[in-house]
This record gives structure tokens, C-alpha cells and sequence, in this order.
């Protein structure tokens, strides 16, 4: 269904100098959208961001490397360390890239604008058919809220914990971290043993 309304909104949308394409790399998208929609790279930054960041890599990789088997090679592997960089690793994104050095006389002709256009269009229609669907779906939301890091709250290290442990290993420690990380493991094993025996 989002395929087939991604294709019917690329037709209808004013077709400026070029006809807008649909990639190919988008179904790959459509798989973590709709069939992962919790993963992390499913996420909207993830998407939007991970496609363009690729999309740069894969043209700047085809005007400078005239190779393209080379030049696909480079592309992939640039496509990965932007999105890494970025925080925007959306594993398709690898394939866009490489559509931009395959289709490279294609997407040449057109310029840089039209092809960062098609990649931000194909991109931006998914997104929004993923917030949209999902969020019409029972037990679905997307996309998915931040985690925030919580404490076992029946398992709290406090000082008493601390203190008991450092007795077991004795007063006088250097800190490093084999002795941190013992110390840690004792004041939490304390930790536990307190909250099993609460009422």
C-alpha cells in the first residue's frame, strides 16, 4: 500500500524539468518501516537523514572516480561512514548510493539538484506514509520514543552497599579498574540480597 501511494504521489506531483523517480532503495526502506518500524534505523532521522547523506556520497563518488566498479565500492563504504557519523544509519541508504554511481550518466544529465530532489521527495513520502500508517495500525506508534535509562529500583546501590563491600575487599584499595568494576559487582550482589528480603 505505501509503495503504491508513494508511486501515485510521484506521478501526480508537478514534474519540474525531470520526472520524479522512484527508487529502488526506498522498498528496502518500506521493509524497516513497516515490517521493523521499532528498529532503530527504521526512525524518522534515520530514514530521511541516512538516504541523503548516501545519496552525497554516491555523487560525489561518481564525478570523482571514473572506475565504477571502484567508484561503487568508495561510494558504499562513504555512504556508511556519513551515516555513521551522523547518527543516521539506515542500511538502505548504502543502496542509494550505489544507485547514484550506477545511474551516474542518467543522473548526471539531470544535475545534482534534480537527483538530491528525487532522493529528498522518495524519502519524505515515505516518512510521512510510515507516520501515517503505523499510527492507524492497533498496537503500533511511530516512531518510537527515546528509552530512558532506568534503575532497578529493587536493586539500588546505596552507601551501606558501597561500605559493606569495600569491608569484603578490605579498606585500602587502588582504584583501578579490575577493583572498581569487583567493587561494583559486590556492592550490587549486597544490593539484591537487601531487596529479596523486603516485605
Amino acid at each position: 500500500m505505501a509503495i503504491l501511494l508513494l508511486g501515485m504521489t510521484l506521478h501526480y506531483m508537478p514534474q519540474v524539468h525531470y520526472p520524479l523517480l522512484m527508487l529502488g532503495s526506498i522498498a528496502a526502506s518500506a521493509v524497516l518501516l513497516f515490517a521493523a518500524p521499532h528498529s532503530p534505523v527504521a526512525q524518522p532521522w534515520n530514514l530521511f537523514g541516512g538516504h541523503l547523506v548516501s545519496a552525497l556520497a554516491g555523487w560525489g563518488c561518481s564525478l570523482l572516480i571514473p572506475d565504477p566498479v571502484f567508484a561503487a565500492a568508495v561510494a558504499v563504504g562513504a555512504a556508511i561512514l556519513s551515516m555513521q557519523l551522523m547518527h543516521c544509519l539506515h542500511p538502505p541508504g548504502a543502496a542509494t548510493a550505489l544507485t547514484l554511481v550506477l545511474s551516474a550518466a542518467q543522473f548526471h544529465g539531470m544535475g545534482w539538484q534534480w537527483a538530491m530532489y528525487v532522493v529528498a521527495t522518495n524519502a519524505g513520502i515515505a516518512l510521512l506514509l510510515a507516520l501515517l500508517i503505523n499510527n492507524l495500525l492497533p498496537d503500533r506508534k511511530y516512531p518510537v520514543p527515546p528509552v530512558t535509562a532506568t534503575h532497578d529500583p529493587f536493586a539500588a546501590i546505596e552507601q551501606a552497599d558501597i561500605e559493606l563491600a569495600l569491608s569484603q575487599m578490605g579498606k585500602e584499595i587502588e582504584v583501578g579498574r579490575e577493583e572498581l568494576a569487583e567493587l561494583y559487582r559486590l556492592a550490587l550482589q549486597h544490593a539484591k540480597k537487601r531487596a529479596s528480603v523486603r516485605p
